[in-house]
């Protein structure tokens, strides 16, 4: 059975491959990563289009691994701060009040 990692590890992870490939060799464009991760969103959103769910998981993942390696580089907490969203979010009223 493979190792199953927390969020802080993963971060951890894609950060540290993201950087022994060069990534971080020279300072980060924020909105340009930003954007990476927003294009990783698409590609899945056309593997979801044409029903390819194999490439559809990979794109996912690819989104995730792209923001935990933003996180790990701007040393953000990402399990922490969903920690905090989702107990925030659970004193919402249903739907968040909205009518929709």
């Amino acid at each position: 059975m493979e190792k199953e990692y927390t969020i802080r590890e993963l971060t951890k992870l894609c950060h540290e491959t993201a950087q022994e490939k060069g990534f971080w060799d020279e300072k980060r464009n924020i909105g340009e990563a930003l954007m990476l991760i927003v294009t990783e969103l698409a590609e899945a959103m056309e593997a979801h289009r044409i029903q390819d769910q194999a490439n559809f998981k990979e794109e996912l993942a690819d989104t995730f691994i792209r923001l935990f390696d933003l996180c790990g580089g701007l040393e953000i907490d990402i399990q922490e701060e969903i920690d905090k969203k989702a107990q925030r979010n659970k004193q919402r009223p249903y739907k968040h009040g909205k009518i929709c």
